[in-house]
């Protein structure tokens, strides 16, 4: 069903749609990622299963053509370590000047383990270049990283890339989300500290979005955990999902596959130690260097948007 007021205050909460049944326009379907199921996960205690286990489900595409989305972060740069030899995708941002640091590791990354490294210029052209079919595919707004995911997806493709594969589940699966993490939260504190942006603050005729929270509401606590593993993993996934089918290009996330067998140590995380056993497994892949913190996926919208006036403003003149 259409349902306009829904879609746009479910988007403004938790960049994505959680209802289904409901859409932005007749005939357009949203689509959001379905996280793999627990039953078909494997079970992992230790940094050694973890290597062991990446390393297996790596073995099924021995004979395919492999590329990788090289970042400067710790998760990509530990998948690439299995894939010696094979191709790597690399955003450079305006020239090369943008983020050097995240740029000069994942080039770090790819000589150390003898990949092919490729280059994926961005700017603010190419963005505008790939926010229609993104948009069109999902039949909702996009996150602003679709566009430059799309543009890696179809630069491997020409290459002749069979699979791509990404490092994108990490943080979720292994306590990296350490911001989230800091606390058991009340209810209140929760839904204040996650909502993306509230709808009523931005939209003329907004709907509560309260009720999914409620799903997990625990008295005055809420059970976070939970939420993370329900609702934010269909976010973050999504964008991946959505811009790699776009670009008709397969890809595989190996820690998507996994589970920690033992519950998460929330002290390690909150005492400065998030994702404590990938932390270690990335020493081990790169002695020589100390393991880098968590930076999102970088784009500098401060730029793209550094000349840009509200359209408001401009057809008042």
């Amino acid at each position: 069903m259409v349902d306009k007021k829904y879609c746009m205050s479910s988007y403004m909460a938790f960049r994505y749609i959680e209802d289904a049944n409901k859409n932005f326009y007749e005939g357009g379907h949203h689509k959001n990622i379905t996280p793999v199921p627990d039953d078909q996960r494997i079970l992992v205690h230790t940094v050694e299963d973890i290597d062991r286990e990446i390393a297996k489900q790596m073995e099924q595409f021995k004979d395919k053509k492999k590329g990788i989305m090289l970042s400067g972060g710790m998760d990509s740069a530990i998948v690439a370590s299995y894939m010696c030899g094979a191709d790597a995708y690399t955003f450079r941002f305006l020239g090369g000047e943008f983020q050097r640091e995240e740029l000069a590791r994942a080039e770090y990354y790819a000589k150390y383990y003898g990949l092919n490294l490729h280059y994926v210029d961005i700017n603010w052209d190419t963005v505008i270049a790939h926010l229609e079919p993104v948009m069109k595919a999902k039949c909702a707004p996009v996150h602003s990283i679709e566009p430059q995911i799309l543009q890696a997806a179809l630069q491997a493709k020409l290459d002749g890339i069979e699979m791509m594969f990404v490092g994108e589940s990490s943080d979720l699966i292994f306590g990296g989300m350490d911001g989230l993490l800091a606390k058991d939260w009340t209810f209140d504190e929760f839904v204040e500290r996650y909502t993306f942006t509230k709808p009523e603050e931005v939209l003329v005729e907004p709907e509560s979005m309260n009720y999914l929270f409620e799903r997990y509401r625990r008295e005055d606590m809420i059970d976070f955990l939970t939420f993370m593993d329900d609702v934010f993993s269909i976010e973050s996934s999504s964008s991946y999902f959505n811009a790699f089918t776009v670009a008709e290009m397969p890809y595989y996330d190996p820690y998507a596959r996994l589970k920690m067998a033992d519950e998460l140590d929330l002290y390690r995380v909150r005492h400065g130690e998030p994702k404590y056993l990938i932390r270690e497994l990335m020493s081990k892949k790169y002695p020589e260097i100390p393991v880098p913190n968590k930076t999102p996926m970088p784009r500098p919208v401060d730029k793209y948007f550094k000349n840009w006036e509200d359209l408001s403003v401009q057809n008042s003149r």
